[in-house]
């Protein structure tokens, strides 16, 4: 009888949820485009367009985001009532950049975009940032009238392909492969390169015993060129994502700044996080939370660690737990805790992996003697040797080479990220 009350309780409250995201959304996607402009020292928004997309892949239940991951944040208000109906944070490419010695002296404007359940009733949208006190603050806001005649609703269908379908793409983990430098008469090629990519993730843990709450699919559009731009080489291709070595001056980062066709070419399966496939054997990628991830096929030692550690950084933004080798300067402030769950300064270390160190653990904890096999909290991560900490000696999100593991901190936020995207 127990069972019988807790089943029909379940389903009360499950066909509540529903109904209440039907009640604000249609299963699609809106999608809004626009620039992010600035220098080291500050930035500005200037929208550039609305567009209606025909897939949903998010949530239907965890619409408002409370991980507090991210250094920035969209969020949709009803337009009559100012309640909030969707949130979500994410990291850009542009963040990164303002770190960089570059920006010191030089404005850009990089593409971005967001997306959320398409939206009944008109609404707000307003885009966040964290800045270096680490709290939120307003830097756009815009209202969308839904029935617009200049949102814009042309769609081009690219040929789509499955490499592991576990079910409803609302209950499931959905990322999109995209392909970059695959000339036309390397379908075949691409989807097998798909393939070794789900591969690698399902190798290791915690993902491999949660596949079932995955759906991978691939998304095909040949380019003219194969490979991508390698500009300390003066190789210049012509690709359909525009990517290229060298980002930030620093020779094994491959990224792409043109964000609109990574997301239009996306927009042909439901998705929740974009991956790009670039086919060149050089070695290099990178990957930006909730952005997307891109990594070169040419990794033949390593990629399986590479595509899994890559999806951690865009999966749920672990951060890198290695010292130094970066463009980047000052990117952690010093007296913030950073919101990675990964890595800690010790200012609250409360919110981190205090509750899992086992009883007598020294913190700081020696990377010699008798605690350096297990979970404990050592310096250096977060690109810096000094002042941060990471909760294990080694891990996948620090090295390749001496372990084939997630460390437990990590392994527990893969797993909690993985019950959001599929309650």
């Amino acid at each position: 009888m127990k069972k019988l009350l807790f089943s029909f309780f379940l389903f009360c409250v499950t066909t509540a949820v529903f109904a209440q995201f039907d009640t604000w959304f249609y299963p699609k996607t809106m999608r809004m485009d626009y620039f992010r402009c600035g220098d080291g020292n500050g930035e500005e928004i200037y929208l550039d367009e609305i567009i209606e997309e025909p897939y949903w892949g998010g949530s239907t239940v965890t619409l408002v985001d409370q991980t507090g991951y991210g250094n920035y944040f969209v969020k949709i208000y009803d337009a009559a009532s100012n309640q909030l109906l969707y949130s979500k944070g994410y990291n850009v490419l542009f963040g990164e950049w303002q770190a960089t010695e570059e920006a010191k002296n030089t404005r850009r404007c990089y593409t971005e975009s967001v997306v959320f359940p398409y939206p009944r009733k008109n609404v707000k949208v307003v885009l966040e940032t964290r800045n270096r006190q680490g709290t939120f603050e307003k830097r756009f806001e815009y209202k969308i009238d839904v029935n617009s005649y200049f949102i814009k609703r042309e769609h081009k269908n690219y040929q789509t392909f499955d490499i592991v379908y576990s079910g409803n793409p609302a209950k499931k983990v959905d990322i999109v492969l995209l392909p970059e430098g695959y000339t036309p008469d390397q379908y075949e090629q691409f989807k097998d390169d798909c393939q070794k990519f789900a591969d690698a993730i399902f190798t290791f843990s915690p993902y491999k015993e949660n596949k079932h709450h995955f759906n991978v699919r691939g998304v095909w559009s040949p380019s003219v060129d194969a490979g991508v731009d390698i500009p300390g080489d003066y190789t210049w291709k012509e690709t359909v994502l525009n990517s290229n070595f060298y980002t930030f001056d620093s020779e094994r980062y491959l990224m792409t700044a043109d964000y609109k066709s990574v997301r239009n070419l996306a927009a042909s399966v439901p998705y929740d996080l974009i991956y790009i496939i670039a086919n060149t054997k050089k070695y290099g990628g990178g990957a930006i939370y909730n952005y997307y991830g891109i990594s070169s096929i040419g990794q033949e030692d390593s990629y399986e660690k590479v595509y899994v550690h890559e999806f951690g950084h865009l999966f749920l933004g672990l951060a890198d737990e290695y010292e130094g080798d970066t463009s980047y300067n000052d990117l952690y402030p010093k007296d913030i805790e950073p919101w990675e769950p990964n890595i800690t300064n010790l200012i609250d270390f409360d919110k981190k992996w205090k509750h899992m160190l086992p009883a007598g653990v020294p913190v700081p904890t020696p990377v010699e003697g008798k605690y350096a096999g297990g979970l404990g909290v050592f310096e250096g991560g977060g690109y810096c040797t000094k002042g941060m900490y990471r909760p294990a000696k080694t891990c996948l999100m620090r090295t390749f080479y001496q372990t084939d593991s997630f460390c437990p901190v990590c392994k527990e936020a893969i797993l909690k990220q993985i019950n959001l995207y599929t309650k």
